[in-house]
C-alpha cells in the first residue's frame, strides 16, 4: 500500500505552508492563513468518462 498523499497548497490562500493536523486523517492545518481543514476521498463516479466522439468543431 502506497503513503498517503498530502496537498500541495491550501485551499483558501494557496500558500504551501501545510502541517498535518491533530484533528484526526486527513486534516491540515495551514500556517499562512490559520486556518484548517479536512481531505477526504469520496469515492469513484459511476458514469465514469464520457468521450466526445463529434469529431471536433463544425465549420
Amino acid at each position: 500500500m502506497s503513503e498517503r498523499a498530502a496537498p500541495f497548497y491550501c485551499p483558501y490562500c494557496g500558500d504551501e505552508d501545510l502541517r498535518p493536523s491533530e484533528q484526526g486523517h486527513g486534516a491540515w492545518e495551514c500556517a499562512a492563513c490559520n486556518r484548517a481543514f479536512q481531505l477526504k476521498f469520496l469515492g469513484l463516479l459511476t458514469r465514469g468518462l464520457q468521450r466526445n466522439d463529434s469529431g471536433g468543431d463544425p465549420i
